[in-house]
């Protein structure tokens, strides 16, 4: 019996985006709603018994100490005190600096995943906590389920049908660019006053990014993707992007859509989950 294992890390969709204030230590108060896709990163473990951490594969332009895997199983292991180590190997699908999570939900994974292969069984809100520490976005992959969400998008409200966004397919586009998070908040002419949403109100309204309009004065190549997806429906920005994305009715239809995507523009379908694949992995075993 081997101890090797193979893991998923699901992408995510900030299906909208606002900034209701600022905090004095520079960090914004945002509200937000997370949904995951099928498009997922693959994690592969395998329990040692020495205690080391190892990555087996290098990631380019990612150096092991700000690898997000490594960085997640090296803090468990501390925080719990286990004698185990991991050999972690990491398949990419998401676009890295698309707005998608992927180093996120690639940290939780490790965290969910070592939690049970080191037979540690630690909760998920202690969990989501100890990767609250490695980003704001990590929680609500420990969590695995669609949530609303506070704060710096770790106050999280589990959303469940018939509140629960739908599932339907989205054409995401990836512009050839990457998008700086901290330049866009940085940024003096973002938005960081809206008015508070109800999830009523969200679900009712839809809401909207306020991240968009300094992402498309600054990244030229969103904004063309943003015009161009626009001109089939509602086009959104997922986080600060560079990834835009728009809710298709049918599988069918996202494919007629991309058959007239330039070619300048790469672009992929995904479903939208509102449970992670994540969660059917643990409950596997």
């Amino acid at each position: 019996m081997t101890s090797r294992s193979v893991w998923p890390a699901p992408a995510k969709l900030n299906l909208f985006l606002h900034i209701v204030g600022r905090r004095p230590n520079g960090y914004h108060e945002l509200q937000t709603c997370f949904q995951f896709l099928d498009l997922c990163d693959e994690i592969t473990l395998e329990v040692r018994s020495d205690g080391q951490i190892h990555r087996t594969l290098d990631i380019p332009g990612v150096p092991i100490d700000a690898d997000l895997c490594i960085r997640a199983a090296r803090a468990l292991k501390e925080a719990a005190g286990s004698p185990l180590g991991a050999d972690i190997g990491l398949l990419k699908r998401i676009p890295i600096g698309g707005g998608m999570g992927g180093g996120s939900s690639d940290a939780a994974t490790c965290l969910v995943a070592l939690n049970h292969l080191w037979g540690i069984h630690w909760p998920a809100t202690r969990l989501a906590a100890l990767g609250l520490k490695l980003g704001a976005d990590v929680p609500v992959f420990v969590h695995g389920r669609v949530a609303w969400a506070e704060g710096v998008g770790e106050r999280l409200t589990l959303l469940y049908p018939p509140q629960a966004p739908a599932e339907p397919i989205y054409l995401i586009l990836k512009p050839n660019v990457f998008v700086s998070t901290a330049e866009v908040f940085q940024d003096p002419e973002l938005t960081r006053n809206s008015p508070p949403i109800t999830i009523h109100g969200f679900l009712a309204s839809g809401g909207r990014n306020d991240c968009l309009g300094v992402v498309r004065r600054r990244y030229p190549q969103v904004a063309l993707a943003l015009d161009w997806l626009s001109l089939f429906g509602s086009a959104r920005l997922t986080g600060t992007g560079a990834c835009v994305f728009l809710a298709c009715e049918t599988m069918d239809l996202g494919q007629e859509i991309m058959r007239k995507m330039p070619p300048e523009f790469v672009g992929f379908l995904a479903r939208g989950l509102n449970d992670s694949p994540l969660l059917e992995g643990l409950q596997a075993g």
